[in-house]
């Protein structure tokens, strides 16, 4: 598939020329030289309030706390990822925008579909040019959010699997909990990413397990534990609530191991579950996504959206998300001593994501949906 990226779009922000690019902002040095935040922050002043859609309920306090912050008025509003894309798509048709900035997890559909129509931007802030590595500057993703693998401590000392292929082992069959794949792109384009980025790791993780070398007649290591996980009958849910209540829930006797957000853990607290960390897996305790920040190019107020991304890449701004496990990219920020999870202690070891291949991953879903369709046991 062929990408058009529509390039040399100007505007004028906060007393700087700043060139646009639908994928990305590209600065002159001079204009970076001039970057103002007082100035952008006065000129936010006048515009009208905004709209940020996010797919976690945190946005509220963080609209809540950088309009205590600035003296703006914005309003967050939880959004689900499949249902942004389909409303920013819709307001930018009809050129009336309502939400003006995007949080948003669905990487390859951002790359794939919104901003080759040039429906959204995405805008670094010169200023944290050096706090952002570059993987996460083009489009600006602020956060990096994590599925990791998790066990019952109630039941169990020690995470009771070691590899990822022993889930897919007669003993673990049927007892393994996860968000369905058809449901949720971002498992897929897991799959595509471990295949292009990774598959030796995996074929080396069944020899570690097995002792012997991966003989499969599927066309990459990846695609062979797929198909073994699909046959080995997990439990499939909705949402990371249920796998978190398979595998935490106090007093089972023979508790699921799960796949979920790093945000259940916060269950512990709240709900007396008994979650544990996988932090012996291998060859990965888990993974990663992209939330990208974005902002709908047809909105009346550039100069407010582009002052609430920067305040997200503050460590005020992101705090009530990293606090859910949510990892900035800002490297500046260090995340809270009280982070239920613990997946800084092994955040060397969850499988990152890189965008570099968003529109492969975008054009592979169908391919890896319908693999998992066909194998799976119900």
């Amino acid at each position: 598939m062929t990408t058009t990226i529509k390039t040399n779009v100007t505007r004028p922000i906060a007393g700087a020329l700043f060139v646009v690019l639908v994928g990305g902002i590209s600065l002159p040095a001079s204009a970076q030289d001039n970057f103002d935040l007082d100035a952008l922050i006065e000129a936010a002043r006048g515009e009208a309030p905004i709209t940020i859609y996010d797919s976690t309920g945190k946005i509220v306090d963080m609209a809540e706390a950088f309009s205590a912050h600035y003296g703006i008025e914005v309003t967050g509003v939880k959004v689900s990822a499949t249902a942004q894309f389909e409303q920013i798509t819709r307001e930018a048709q009809a050129g009336n925008v309502q939400g003006d900035v995007a949080l948003i997890t669905d990487t390859p559909a951002a790359v794939a579909q919104l901003m080759p129509q040039g429906y959204v931007e995405s805008w670094l802030p010169p200023d944290m040019e050096d706090k952002i590595p570059s993987q996460f500057q083009s489009p600006l993703a602020i956060t990096t959010n994590a599925n990791v693998f998790a066990y019952n401590t109630e039941a169990h000392e020690t995470c009771p699997v070691t590899n990822i292929w022993q889930l897919t082992d007669p003993e673990w069959e049927g007892r393994f909990a996860m968000v369905d794949p058809l449901t949720k792109g971002t498992y897929s384009d897991w799959f595509n990413q471990m295949e292009t980025y990774a598959d030796d790791q995996v074929a080396q993780a069944y020899e570690d397990h097995y002792g012997v070398s991966l003989e499969t007649d599927q066309p990459s290591a990846t695609a062979a534990w797929v198909v073994a996980l699909a046959e080995s009958a997990p439990l499939i849910t909705d949402g990371d609530d249920a796998v978190s209540e398979a595998v935490g829930v106090r007093g089972q006797d023979n508790p699921f191991v799960g796949l979920m957000s790093s945000a259940k853990f916060r269950d512990n607290d709240d709900l007396g579950y008994a979650l544990g960390l996988c932090t012996e897996l291998r060859p990965w305790v888990g993974w990663s996504y992209t939330k990208l920040g974005l902002i709908a190019s047809g909105t009346d107020s550039p100069n407010l959206a582009r002052l609430f991304i920067h305040y997200t890449l503050t460590e005020e701004g992101i705090m009530p998300q990293m606090v859910d496990g949510k990892i900035p990219t800002n490297t500046d920020i260090s995340m809270p001593a009280d982070e239920p999870s613990g997946i800084m202690d092994v955040a060397d070891r969850v499988f990152g994501y890189d965008a570099a291949t968003a529109l492969e991953d975008w054009d592979a879903r169908q391919d890896w949906q319908d693999l998992w369709r066909v194998n799976f046991s119900r």
